[in-house]
């Protein structure tokens, strides 16, 4: 983590040796071993917050993507059904033509003549 040698470790041993002293040495090491641990236990609960948080805002972004991408659909979809009830509607809106007269009748009976052909429509006539 520190990159440290040997010879460096050995070199603050043997200054903390004359300036503590051979008494206090062993206490001191403890005490500095204590704090170290609860420095790296603190540094990896923040590192795993932020891993966590950044998971989340990840996650929170590919939800709004996919709720604008479904809006999106929705909206499009929206407007096609209602271009087809709008052309259903004017389909029904539209005015009767004026050789049906608005009966339905002669319509049928036209159809029937169209089924039988220009052959018997002249002879029924």
């Amino acid at each position: 983590m520190f990159d440290i040698g040997f010879a460096e470790i050995l070199l603050i041993g043997v200054v903390g040796l004359l300036v503590v002293g051979p008494e206090q040495l062993p206490g001191a090491v403890r005490t500095t071993m204590a704090w170290i641990n609860r420095f790296r236990r603190s540094f990896d609960q923040i590192r795993t917050e932020v891993r966590r948080e950044l998971h989340n805002d990840e996650v929170m972004q590919k939800l709004r993507e996919e709720s604008r991408q479904l809006e999106q659909e929705v909206r499009a979809t929206t407007r096609a059904v209602g271009a087809e009830l709008e052309s259903i509607d004017s389909l029904d809106a539209a005015p009767a033509r004026p050789d049906r007269g608005g009966d339905p009748e002669p319509a049928a009976e036209q159809a029937g003549a169209i089924a039988d052909g220009p052959e018997k429509t002249s002879a029924s006539q």
